[in-house]
């Protein structure tokens, strides 16, 4: 029998996961799970189908460059979770490593390509789970979720309707008031200059100082790598079916 939490759970993760082909050509079975899920009346759930509208009209080329330019440009409104609460630190590394031994106690297998804490695949992991744990975890990340509800609504974006439904979920919509007044103080973080420092930061991480360092280091240089990668010049014509990339997620 199909769950409607779970396949709405799964159609929450695609849209926030990054724009291909695939996620276009599926995006009514994205409405028809979204329309069903059973969300309370407060959440944002017309706005949601109306954005899957909007996709529906949009050119693949310019959904994917916004998104490379929101998400991998800068780290405020980043779905890795554990970067709001740890940044770089290793204790970013030892939670990743608790995450991982949470999913496979569970069975869920992961893809190599993807870190455990990227939102969509977290989602993705809670579509396999009973709907008090599901409760459970989003409660568990409420807070930082509710902070990249504020950054997302501040800049427009409608991925935020993702983060605020997830919030509607457990009654913690009211959360993102917290954050509204003080994320419109807050520094650009996708500014040349400070893009710059970034990358001389990753400069001096480069000799990581374990294996798992190198080991996320690496899965998100390839995470980056192969979004970015896929923005092609207007000049250069689109092949007629995308590579598709799978959904990643946690916090």
């Amino acid at each position: 029998m199909t769950n409607p939490l779970a396949q709405g759970l799964r159609a929450l993760a695609r849209l926030l996961d990054y724009p291909d082909r695939e996620l276009i050509e599926g995006l009514a079975e994205v409405k028809a799970a979204i329309a069903a899920m059973p969300l309370p009346g407060g959440a944002p759930r017309q706005a949601l189908l109306d954005w899957c509208d909007r996709l529906a009209d949009a050119r693949l080329l310019d959904v994917q460059a916004a998104y490379v330019a929101q998400f991998d440009r800068g780290r405020a409104t980043s779905l890795l979770l554990f970067e709001h609460v740890h940044g770089e630190s290793r204790d970013r590394g030892q939670a990743m490593v608790d995450l991982l031994g949470e999913y496979e106690d569970a069975g869920f297998a992961l893809d190599s390509r993807e870190l455990p804490d990227h939102l969509p695949l977290l989602l993705e992991f809670l579509s396999t789970r009973e709907g008090d744990e599901v409760a459970r975890w989003i409660g568990d990340v409420s807070h930082i979720l509710a902070l990249i509800t504020a950054r997302l609504e501040a800049k427009q974006c409608d991925q935020a309707l993702v983060t605020l439904a997830l919030l509607s979920l457990i009654g913690a919509e009211d959360q993102v008031d917290l954050h509204r007044e003080a994320v419109k103080e807050e520094p650009a973080d996708n500014t040349p200059a400070a893009l710059d420092a970034v990358w001389e930061e990753e400069a001096v991480r480069f000799s990581a100082e374990s294996d798992q360092d190198c080991a996320l280091t690496s899965a998100e240089g390839k995470r980056l790598a192969e979004r970015r990668g896929s923005i092609q010049p207007d000049t250069v014509r689109l092949p007629d079916a995308m590579p598709s990339r799978p959904t990643g997620g946690l916090s």
